[in-house]
């Protein structure tokens, strides 16, 4: 071990005589180490307010013989001149997710089940039968899309589906009514049943509802509320929405950049709701590709032994603006395959 005291240091001329004294010694005596400690940072006015209240609002330890306290508060410090008060706490934001739903107001409307029978449409609360059956079947698969268009993020488009055919007659208005009375069937969804038939609007009185204003009203008008126009129905969870005002610029009304905006408010905080739109024949008017661009799926119905091949071909390229576009073959009367859906509650062995 060296001996410190042997390690010379430079003194200057009127250093004293620092030998006999170890190197520590000598450097503290040469050097102010005293300069290099930070002072003392005192707390802030507001920091030393909460830090007093904090304390004060600690109980004392209390003796198990000696009787409980009365509970008081703590004495709050007033500040003074020049001293700001605490701040307060801000409130958490509120959760949009828990906003309540954009709801329908509608006054219900009676539907005469009577009409829907001589119809050939699904009667609510009637009895199972195949015709119910094998639109349960149709529109489970269009719930299933549904659910996965969500997973990908599709937005509101995932909750909307529309129902055209490439030339008129094919049944496109009497699949797309029995679709929503199916699923407007469902415990936890309903359904928005929307005329987009400007030119010849037949929604209404295959129902047997009122006319008035619709769809095409609240594109024409930026100052009125589309949800003002929804009509309800006595029929649980189905709603309709008409097609209003006729004119000759609905396909270029319905390009507009107000028809996302409308659109989006049948579906807004409404991730239960389905929009089914009933729109006119993809060959015969243009507002059928217009709305294929809001929508989530296209369902073309292709009329048995009625639907050429090349009109269904063009209608569906004139749908794909649409990704998903299905096929619904109507007024089939036999099945090549052998297979019948919908018949087991008509078996009596």
């Amino acid at each position: 071990m060296t001996d410190q005291s042997k390690i010379p240091m430079p003194l200057g001329p009127d250093a004293p005589d620092s030998r006999g004294e170890s190197l520590i010694e000598r450097v503290a005596g040469r050097f102010d180490l005293n300069s290099f400690i930070g002072k003392p940072i005192p707390l802030p006015p507001e920091a030393q307010v909460r830090a007093r209240v904090l304390v004060a609002a600690a109980p004392a330890p209390v003796n198990a013989a000696d009787p409980l306290p009365e509970p008081r508060m703590a004495p709050q410090p007033v500040p003074s001149a020049g001293v700001p008060e605490p701040m307060a706490e801000v409130p958490e934001a509120v959760d949009a997710a828990a906003e309540p739903a954009h709801e329908f107001h509608g006054e219900p409307h009676p539907i005469d089940r009577e009409r829907l029978r001589e119809q050939g449409l699904i009667v609510p609360e009637g009895t199972v039968t195949a015709l119910l059956e094998e639109f349960r079947i149709v529109k489970r698969q269009l719930l299933v899309q549904s659910a996965d268009l969500r997973r990908q993020k599709a937005g509101a488009m995932a909750q909307r589906v529309l129902v055209s055919s490439p030339h008129p007659g094919e049944g496109k208005t009497y699949c797309a009514l029995n679709l929503a009375l199916s699923i407007a069937a469902e415990k936890e969804s309903e359904v928005l049943l929307v005329d987009a038939d400007f030119a010849k609007p037949s929604i209404l009185s295959a129902l047997g509802l009122p006319g008035g204003p619709g769809l095409m009203d609240a594109l024409m008008d930026e100052s009125v509320d589309v949800m003002d126009y929804v009509l309800g129905t006595d029929i649980p969870g189905l709603w309709v929405l008409p097609a209003g005002d006729t004119t000759n610029h609905d396909s270029e009304y319905l390009s507009s950049s107000r028809t996302a905006r409308v659109l989006d408010c049948l579906t807004a905080r409404a991730p239960h709701r389905m929009v089914i739109f009933d729109s006119p024949p993809a060959l015969a008017a243009s507002p059928a590709a217009e709305l294929a661009k809001y929508v989530g799926q296209v369902v073309v119905i292709v009329r048995a032994d009625r639907t050429g091949q090349g009109a269904l071909e063009d209608a569906i390229q004139l749908l794909s603006a649409c990704p998903n576009v299905q096929l619904l073959l109507n007024g089939a009367q036999f099945s090549p395959s052998g297979r019948s859906f919908g018949t087991y509650y008509g078996y009596r062995g």
